[in-house]
């Protein structure tokens, strides 16, 4: 048990920093010479032979089948030696306090005191090799497991970390459907400060065959040029959480909703006339009240989506693929067609009223050609 009864069972938690031995801090090197038992959170890091007598937890990734139950065992296990022996060391890769689980969950625990000895981490390798300054350009600093939903409604830049695989690289890939022309660039950052280190730019198509990522590649996007992909994402992921977390949501169905969509189509047709209307102090703003309108109408199209596709009919990136291919085809004077001619005969598109009809000619062959 721990010498001092009186005192908490202690965890001194040191950063390994980015990369190999020689980025050790002095006050790291410190406490690394110390006797009190000594523990890696994992043996996978360029400076983990700094402590040479640890005990590693990589076990536990072995053993278990998620991030957060490795994390929350490692504190168990770290709980329970400090009480054991009243202080133990915990060495991480990088900083203690950048992206690093177990030590907001040592943090939060109140069977033990916690202390923390300052290192350098990913981080500050990172803007080294950008050239640039966080603060200055604003970057904001992202989870690739959930890249598609905190990126949302920002164009960037953003520093993308925890990309420990190609297949987290793919996934943040194609978190956004961006058109050719609007896929921006991308720096890989992986292995920052050894040998093999990898600065290179890549387009966005490449950006998981690029290199064979690990937990020490990140990624640098300067600039998304359409952050509406991945604000759909944060819509439909919501519009899940709601059917399983609110009793209302849960238990709707289409039948249930049809009359809110009449209900808020016809609100949207009030807040349209109302766009004729100065704006006036007892009122609300008639373009608000526009915007918040077609958000209510939206998020009906996302209800019956969502409720498509929890019946495997559909989801709501295939009423938005329809509707994409159904637009192109119902403008062929905008997107030539072969058999155009065919289709609406000899006459030239020069006003709305030869729009609508020839509109209406492709839809009726449309419609014959679904009936055989």
């Amino acid at each position: 048990m721990a010498d001092n009864p009186e005192r908490a069972p202690r965890v001194v938690i040191v950063g390994l920093g980015p990369a190999g031995d020689d980025l050790l801090t002095s006050g790291t090197l410190r406490r690394l010479a110390g006797r009190e038992p000594a523990f890696l959170r994992t043996s996978r890091h360029p400076s983990a032979s700094a402590v040479p007598n640890a005990t590693s937890f990589d076990d536990l990734y072995d053993e278990l089948a998620t991030f957060d139950e490795v994390y929350a065992a490692i504190v168990e296990r770290l709980v329970a030696a400090a009480t054991a022996s009243g202080e133990v060391l915990y060495a991480v890769p990088g900083s203690p306090l950048v992206a690093e689980h177990t030590v907001e969950l040592l943090l939060r625990d109140p069977r033990v005191e916690v202390e923390i000895v300052p290192a350098l981490s990913f981080l500050d390798l990172s803007w080294v090799r950008l050239g640039i300054d966080p603060l200055a350009d604003g970057v904001t600093i992202v989870d690739g497991h959930r890249f598609g939903v905190d990126t949302a409604g920002s164009a960037g830049p953003f520093l993308v970390a925890q990309c420990h695989s190609n297949d987290v690289l793919s996934d943040v890939k194609l978190a956004l459907d961006l058109p050719g022309s609007e896929r921006p660039e991308v720096r890989i950052l992986h292995h920052l400060g050894l040998p093999d280190e990898v600065v290179r730019t890549v387009p966005w198509d490449e950006l998981d065959r690029s290199v064979t990522a690990d937990h020490l590649t990140s990624l640098y996007i300067p600039r998304l040029a359409a952050p509406f992909a991945v604000e759909m994402v944060r819509i439909e992921e919501l519009m899940r959480t709601l059917r399983t977390g609110c009793p209302w949501d849960g238990e709707q169905t289409h039948a249930s909703l049809a009359r809110y969509v009449e209900e808020e189509a016809a609100e949207l047709v009030e807040a349209i006339s109302a766009l004729a209307n100065p704006p006036s102090a007892d009122a609300p703003d008639p373009v608000d009240h526009f915007e918040e309108e077609l958000g209510d109408v939206l998020f009906q199209v996302v209800f019956h989506a969502c409720l498509a596709a929890e019946e495997g009919w559909f989801t709501l990136a295939d009423v938005v693929r329809a509707l994409h291919e159904k637009l192109v085809r119902r403008h062929p004077h905008v997107f030539p067609r072969a058999d155009f001619d065919t289709i609406v005969g000899e006459h030239a598109v020069r006003t709305a009223e030869d729009v609508v009809r020839n509109w209406e000619r492709i839809k009726q062959a449309e419609r014959a050609a679904r009936n055989g």
